[in-house]
């Protein structure tokens, strides 16, 4: 059973429950890390990082975050080294994100995806796997290295 982590803000509140009640009926684990209530004053920041961090760490295997459009939350979500996170829309994107790139963190906007739609994004998320071509992991190389530099 694969454990996913799943955060929003206010803008992604709805969406988020309906995306971790389905996915609880498709066997996943799902580790909410809020919002855990509806607050319009709540900033994306404090839910999306320790979705990232519980990521890179290991802590759960993928991240769905979820704000209003889903930018900030891509913004957020990629402050954090180790996290992956791409803002998708589309099903390819969804596939070829960790087939190509190792997504580890979808970003999706409460406001932007119906329900119906973002569980077919998260679940092509959720079951495409790394590549590991050699000209992928060279180009994640690159990245992690970007991490790792002093400003």
């Amino acid at each position: 059973m694969m454990r996913v982590g799943i955060a929003s803000d206010h803008g992604g509140f709805v969406l988020k429950g309906q995306i971790a009640e389905s996915l609880r009926a498709l066997r996943y684990e799902i580790v909410d890390l809020g919002a855990y209530g509806l607050d319009p004053s709540d900033d994306y920041p404090d839910f999306i990082i320790p979705l990232a961090r519980a990521v890179a760490a290991g802590q759960v295997e993928r991240g769905v975050a979820l704000c209003g459009s889903g930018v900030g939350a891509s913004i957020a979500a990629n402050k954090v080294p180790g996290a992956r996170a791409g803002l998708i829309h589309d099903v390819f994107s969804a596939r070829q994100g960790v087939e190509d790139d190792d997504m580890n963190v979808i970003c999706l906007g409460g406001k932007v995806v119906g329900a119906a739609l973002a569980l077919e994004l998260i679940e092509t998320f959720l079951t495409a796997h790394f590549s590991g071509a050699s000209r992928h992991r060279r180009r994640l190389a690159e990245v992690q290295a970007l991490e790792h530099q002093e400003t």
